[in-house]
């Protein structure tokens, strides 16, 4: 069964969206004053409202058309974090040297595309599923990968396969630019025409899914 279309949100849409990374804390006030807090999540989860993105009637059209085709929150498909879309910690345009994913050991050729967060013992590691294939960028020890022969993206895991393990203690480096695999958290779009060319919807909430 299809978990997840191969098709983004409306990009003029997601623009405009209100959102971000969601973490679930237990805290707990002790008696002595200090508190006790624990991370029920290992990831964060993102949450976003697009409503906030509609501009016209084409925009809410093809919101429409894509809430059909996902028939509600049964598939996801892919969205652009307007926030928070490249390997480059400023947004910038993506490079090979921007996210390390590890060292060879001359024995595995899969590699996750992952970003990182912060630096120290409390950096948070975010494996990324759905990397943008045309943007993207792999090193070894500092020399550039060909895409498509010496590595290749699958599609399917997002994972990065080498067509040749590498050597042991070489450094595993990428820059991509990537999408955030989503669903509508919701099975009902309620929409109305405010006047002649624009139209509204209250509410178009889509939340994360995990899909690999």
């Amino acid at each position: 069964m299809i978990s997840i279309l191969d098709e983004r949100f409306p990009s003029a849409v997601a623009f405009g969206a209100l959102g971000g990374p969601e973490r679930r804390t237990d805290v707990v006030l002790l008696a002595s004053g200090f508190e006790a807090r624990n991370a029920r999540w290992a990831d964060s989860r993102r949450r976003y409202d697009a409503s906030t993105g509609i501009r016209s009637l084409a925009d809410l059209r093809a919101v429409l058309s894509l809430f059909e085709k996902a028939r509600g929150r049964l598939y996801g498909f892919r969205f652009r974090d307007p926030f928070d879309h490249s390997s480059r910690s400023d947004g910038g345009l993506p490079m090979a040297s921007d996210q390390p994913l590890g060292t060879g050991d001359g024995t595995a050729t899969r590699f996750v595309p992952r970003k990182t967060y912060g630096s120290g013992e409390t950096a948070y590691v975010r494996e990324i599923r759905l990397v943008d294939a045309g943007s993207l960028r792999v090193a070894l020890d500092g020399v550039m990968q060909v895409i498509g022969s010496d590595v290749t993206l699958n599609e399917g895991t997002g994972d990065l396969v080498f067509a040749v393990p590498p050597a042991e203690g070489v450094a595993i480096t990428a820059g991509f630019t990537f999408d955030v695999p989503v669903r509508f958290d919701t099975d009902r779009l309620e929409v109305s025409l405010t006047h002649f060319e624009a139209g509204d919807i209250p509410t178009i909430p889509l939340v994360e899914i995990k899909i690999a």
